[in-house]
């Protein structure tokens, strides 16, 4: 284990933003994440668990504990089952196994951030999630003192949600096992309609693997979602809230405040997210309520490409960030009366 002392964790993250660490461990193996995860434990030392950073805003005073870097590798299959470890690089894992020809999260391409992150927001995309094709995680159960098995039902999955999410200081995920898909090279069914739109057919059909992979990833490259040090429109977290999910009391009032304040013709966004619920689009709120993109006249900015990503121009604070992000929930929620909920982890700071 490799350890440092007043570490920044700016590099560390995407956004590029946050103070130092008290102490920074870096485990390149299972055994040495659970020896530094007990360690913190016995002495009370508060602990912050790193993957690829892609999910976090850490305030400008930084951690006053322990932060653990997981770099752990591993990339296994064994027929169409995947076994990752928690520190492989997402999107190269992605690629692998769309070489092998295996279907199931080829949609998921150029998402940044660790493996071990995935089960712990459900991280999804174009039609695709995490937890269709989990079927296990492995994690140090801190309560229990323990490694545990637990199987995808047992993780809670929904939207940008799950267990670990719920219960943020219990588990630290260490492998992650998937059951994907051999359809002869091809991907599975398409579900969303943009990507669909953009392969030139209908939704549900399949299309060849890398085909697929390609095309998202130029979809996501044209909304600054592709990490790219070059350019300031990737310095963010990706989606920085998550679509709301509303019951139909509150479904009906948003569509009353958007009559009133777009007119009879304009209808919002509407999916069904389970009875009595539906799921409409942030991006599309925040531009109507007059966030559009590129908004804003500081170090940070809502993304010239999409307006559902807050950036850092290159020299923001995360107060910066946190300033804007304030501005924009206070103005869709005076504008629609609905409140947006950060999707990135806070770290010492909050909306």
């Amino acid at each position: 284990m490799q350890e440092r002392h007043d570490a920044p964790l700016a590099p560390l993250t995407t956004f590029r933003l946050g103070g130092p660490a008290r102490r920074l461990v870096t485990a390149t193996t299972d055994a040495e994440v659970v020896e530094a995860v007990r360690e913190a434990d016995a002495s009370g030392t508060p602990l912050l668990v790193i993957g690829g950073g892609s999910n976090l805003v850490v305030g400008d005073k930084g951690f006053e504990g322990t932060a653990l870097r997981i770099a752990t590798s591993g990339f296994s299959l064994d027929g169409t089952t995947l076994e990752l470890a928690a520190g492989e690089v997402w999107s190269e894992a992605v690629a692998r196994t769309v070489r092998a020809g295996l279907a199931g999260i080829e949609c998921l391409a150029g998402i940044p951030g660790s493996a071990g992150a995935t089960p712990i927001q459900n991280v999804g995309a174009y039609g695709q999630e995490v937890s269709s094709t989990i079927t296990e995680v492995i994690a140090y159960d801190r309560v229990a003192g323990a490694t545990v098995a637990l199987s995808g039902e047992e993780c809670g999955f929904s939207y940008r949600h799950s267990r670990f999410k719920a219960d943020p200081d219990r588990y630290v995920v260490l492998r992650v096992r998937f059951e994907l898909e051999d359809a002869g090279g091809m991907s599975a069914p398409l579900k969303y309609p943009e990507t669909a739109r953009a392969l030139g057919v209908e939704a549900g059909e399949r299309v060849p693997l890398e085909q697929a992979r390609e095309t998202v990833l130029k979809l996501r490259a044209g909304k600054g979602m592709v990490l790219d040090a070059e350019d300031h429109d990737t310095w963010s977290a990706g989606s920085f809230f998550t679509n709301p999910i509303l019951d139909d009391a509150a479904f009906a009032a948003f569509r009353e405040r958007v009559r009133e304040r777009l007119g009879d013709e304009v209808t919002p966004p509407a999916y069904p997210a389970g009875e009595g619920r539906t799921k409409t689009s942030a991006a599309w709120l925040i531009d109507k309520a007059g966030f559009t993109k590129g908004y804003g006249s500081g170090p940070a900015r809502i993304s010239t490409k999409h307006t559902l990503a807050l950036t850092n121009r290159g020299s923001a604070t995360t107060e910066d960030l946190l300033a804007l992000a304030r501005e924009v929930v206070a103005g869709v929620r005076e504008a629609f009366g609905v409140t947006l909920v950060n999707e990135p982890v806070m770290v010492g700071v909050g909306l």
